[in-house]
């Protein structure tokens, strides 16, 4: 991605400031990111390349007004947003968000939000970081079937995606402890250590207040909500703000929902959870942009994964005129 000719940021600028104009009219854009890589990783093909991220940032400041989330969020209740406000945000709490992303955002002046699932800090990988080691390591062939999970021919990495794309799903909505489980199975059929250094531990979360970082609470063992019991999801929401509050030093206002998705992730009945918490704001993966009426405990966030700086840039300002209320009704 080559940096955005100033004469195009200047032309998308303009017309974002048509389209969020800011103040009563404004509306606030969420960037989600996961991961930032140091170099192509074809089994995660969609996450960046630190080369890459330092281009999208530099196509966000080109065109965008970056604010950390908890100010916008505020300003976004009071009607006062600068025009084409947008906040950046990462998900989970990998160690790459610390050592390749921060140093980028940092170098720009740009502030970010981290949301932790605090039960991995400092204890190696998400059960689905092991899934995707152990089908990266596994041979040509990879039978699954003991498990309930099929067989899958692995000639290539398009095929290795696949298979994470069939595995994943599958998984992903079992209680947090089976879940665990059957991702450990399959990285000792393959082979492959149970465990690995991919999350930061409690001294990098320490440091990314001075890289302008905030950091907020994404449960304590990334559960489905919607996949558990009330109490359970109760301690998941409060125990991860705990713990990072002991950790920082810092109140913890800010929380996303694992997985995001309203209604099949999270439900009202969450929503209010998080509230009941005390929190100030929470984030969702639903796609758009935050305008005057959002739940602001329900607040969309985007994906972009343009190649061009032009088309990431432009797909930013189309983002916000995709602005949703209330998150599908939920409240």
């Amino acid at each position: 991605m080559r940096r955005l000719p100033a004469l195009q940021a200047r032309l998308l600028r303009t017309l974002g400031d048509f389209i969020a104009p800011g103040g009563s009219r404004g509306a606030l854009l969420v960037l989600i990111y996961h991961r930032v890589l140091a170099e192509r990783d074809p089994i995660l093909a969609g996450e960046p390349t630190a080369d890459e991220f330092a281009a999208q940032m530099d196509a966000v400041a080109a065109t965008c007004n970056v604010l950390p989330l908890s100010e916008a969020v505020a300003r976004l209740r009071a009607g006062s947003l600068p025009p084409r406000a947008a906040s950046i945000t990462f998900d989970d709490g990998y160690t790459n968000n610390r050592e390749l992303a921060a140093p980028i955002l940092k170098s720009r002046g740009i502030p970010a939000t981290i949301f932790i699932a605090t039960g991995f800090i400092g204890r190696g990988r998400m059960f689905n970081d092991t899934v995707i080691e152990a089908v990266r390591a596994a041979g040509p062939r990879l039978d699954l079937t003991a498990l309930g999970l099929g067989t899958f021919e692995l000639p290539d990495a398009a095929a290795r995606i696949r298979a994470l794309e069939a595995i994943l799903p599958q998984l992903k909505y079992l209680e947090p402890a089976q879940r665990l489980a059957r991702a450990e199975a399959i990285a000792d059929l393959v082979g492959i250590p149970r465990e690995g250094a991919t999350m930061m531990d409690e001294q990098q979360l320490r440091e990314l207040e001075a890289f302008g970082i905030e950091v907020g609470a994404h449960t304590v063992t990334h559960p489905i909500l919607c996949s558990v019991a009330a109490d359970e999801a109760r301690q998941e929401i409060a125990a991860s703000r705990d713990a990072l509050q002991s950790i920082t030093g810092r109140r913890i206002g800010l929380f996303a929902y694992p997985n995001g998705r309203p209604g099949r992730d999270y439900d009202a009945s969450h929503v209010a959870l998080v509230k009941s918490c005390g929190f100030d704001a929470a984030v969702s993966t639903a796609w758009g942009a935050a305008g005057k009426q959002v739940d602001t405990f329900q607040i969309p966030r985007m994906l972009p994964w343009d190649a061009s700086s032009f088309k990431f840039a432009a797909r930013l300002l189309r983002t916000y005129r995709e602005q949703r209320p209330d998150e599908l009704g939920l409240v």
